[in-house]
């Protein structure tokens, strides 16, 4: 690793070090970081690092990528200033019938929780996003890892909008009264993602604890009728009714 990646990774441990464990954990994860000045997708060296045996948890982190991705491919702007990391994170099966965490619940809860923690009040877009004053400040991509039918951790993309320039309909944290700098709100996320694993047994207050945060903009259109918002499921779903219908929207990643 040259001193660059060195630098970088080891400016956000001394961060990281300095904040208090999340909301409700006794202690924090031994995170494996690493930093590059630019790459291609920290989503791609996530991939090469997992096909290496890599074990959870670790992040790329990259202070700019030049082909970053959000959900379904799409381009994701990751310029200087941003915090644009992918991670590896362990994720607990919970024994019998009891359902898993959302990753994408449990991990945009954690975003607001930790923004809630500076004072900054973020709401949950459905199914990914976190915004502020309607304006879209972060997402996530997660997915959950398989082998049959066993859980074998969960790797988590995330784009957070700190001191970088931001399209239109998006916000920054620079925007915002309070703005950590972009190394610090590296650390917050980190620290997000070890209270997302921390519950990821634990479904139910995940979901009521995102619907408490929920954005909810008015009635949703779908062929040609409104839908009123009823909510959360528990596996992440977002419940809809009209009349005496009812409907769960899903949203695979």
């Amino acid at each position: 690793m040259n001193r660059s990646r060195r630098g970088g990774a080891g400016a956000v441990a001394a961060a990281l070090r300095r904040l208090p464990p999340a909301a409700g954990q006794a202690s924090t994860l031994a995170w494996r970081l690493q930093w590059f000045p630019v790459c291609g997708s920290t989503e791609t060296l996530l991939d090469h690092a997992l096909a290496r045996g890599l074990p959870a948890p670790l992040a790329f982190i990259a202070r700019r990528q030049s082909h970053g991705h959000g959900q379904d491919g799409r381009p994701w702007w990751s310029p200087a200033g941003g915090v644009w990391l992918s991670a590896a994170l362990p994720w607990s099966q919970p024994s019998g019938d009891a359902p898993l965490a959302s990753p994408a619940l449990a991990v945009t809860l954690g975003l607001a929780l930790q923004l809630e923690g500076l004072g900054i009040q973020a709401s949950i877009k459905w199914p990914n996003d976190l915004v502020v004053g309607g304006r879209k400040l972060a997402g996530v991509l997660p997915r959950l890892r398989w082998r049959g039918s066993q859980v074998l951790g969960c790797r988590v993309g995330v784009g957070l909008n700190a001191r970088n320039r931001v399209p239109p309909g998006a916000i920054a944290l620079s925007e915002l009264p309070v703005h950590p700098g972009t190394v610090r709100s590296t650390a917050l996320v980190l620290r997000a993602l070890e209270w997302a694993v921390a519950a990821s047994d634990q479904a139910e207050l995940v979901r009521r604890q995102a619907e408490r945060r929920l954005w909810i903009q008015g009635p949703l259109w779908r062929a040609g009728q409104a839908w009123e918002v009823d909510g959360l499921d528990v596996d992440g779903g977002l419940r809809l009714c009209r009349e005496h219908q009812r409907l769960v929207l899903r949203r695979p990643f």
